[in-house]
């Protein structure tokens, strides 16, 4: 699933050609995706010019004039394909919706698995709406910081991956980046959040937002369906210090001449990759 640097560099794209500009057609070539299309989509929104964009969470927000925001969750496999419009030209294979403007650009999604969501709501009650009402913290914020993250944890005897994981708690942190996040941070993933001291959970603090920026900046990390909207793909993955990597040495290790291969366990059913050396498992 795509995960917050991921669509973030997707919201971008979209930002960046269709920001300013007015809606020439709609195409929804199917009923639905996990549920069904808005209706009467296309009338919504052909004529109308797009405002601004925000993410939230995995959330792409399209403001459209006129008060309605157009609400795009990626799913498992979706994409969205940004390029110049071109009549002749054969939509892609699983392409479901598509957005062109009067300047001739044209956005498509692709879902091949259509777990993907689009819905139109007013604007006004964005942070209302039930997908976004209950989400937590954004982790590029300035709501984030060791102090909201000790109030998240105290009492709780989770796992930090899992606490990590929880879109309730912070947003945004799919399995990827956790485990990056916690290895910099030298936690054991299987360590409770009421064993986090202070100085680490302001390591944590730190390492989030880098690691995110650092992701972005790659145009996220693509290892299945994942590309950028001109169909690149992200760079990221190439950049993982321990995710996807059991079995190969802890490069943190390998630079100090020591001898530590990456390690691979379940928890919720998601594997975990992590360093044992580095990453000291809890006591007892």
């Amino acid at each position: 699933m795509p995960e917050l640097p991921e669509v973030e560099t997707v919201m971008r794209g979209l930002q960046a050609a269709f920001q300013g500009q007015n809606l020439s057609h709609v195409i929804v070539r199917r009923a639905d995706l996990r549920w069904p299309f808005p209706a009467n989509l296309p009338q919504h929104l052909e004529g109308r010019k797009v405002l601004s964009f925000r993410r939230r969470a995995k959330y792409i927000l399209m403001r459209i004039e006129g008060g309605q925001t157009l609400l795009i969750h990626l799913g498992m496999s979706g994409r969205i394909n940004i390029g110049p419009a071109n009549p002749n030209a054969t939509p892609p294979l699983h392409e479901h919706m598509v957005l062109q403007t009067a300047n001739g650009f044209r956005a498509g999604l692709v879902d091949p698995r259509r777990f993907g969501i689009v819905n139109l709501f007013p604007t006004n009650a964005e942070d209302d709406h039930r997908l976004l009402s209950a989400l937590g913290i954004e982790p590029l914020s300035d709501a984030l910081s060791h102090t909201s993250l000790k109030a998240m944890f105290s009492g709780r005897r989770t796992p930090i991956k899992t606490a990590l994981l929880d879109q309730k708690l912070v947003v945004g942190l799919g399995n990827i980046y956790v485990c990056e996040i916690l290895f910099r941070a030298g936690i054991h993933p299987e360590r409770t959040t009421g064993s986090i001291k202070d100085a680490e959970l302001r390591d944590i603090a730190r390492i989030i937002p880098d690691v995110l920026n650092e992701a972005i900046a790659s145009g996220g990390s693509s290892l299945r369906d994942y590309v950028q909207t001109d169909g690149s793909k992200g760079g990221f993955q190439e950049l993982h210090r321990v995710y996807g990597r059991e079995g190969e040495p802890c490069p943190t290790c390998a630079a100090s001449g020591r001898t530590e291969n990456i390690l691979r366990i379940t928890q919720s059913g998601r594997s975990t990759f992590y360093c044992a050396r580095c990453q000291k498992a809890p006591a007892g």
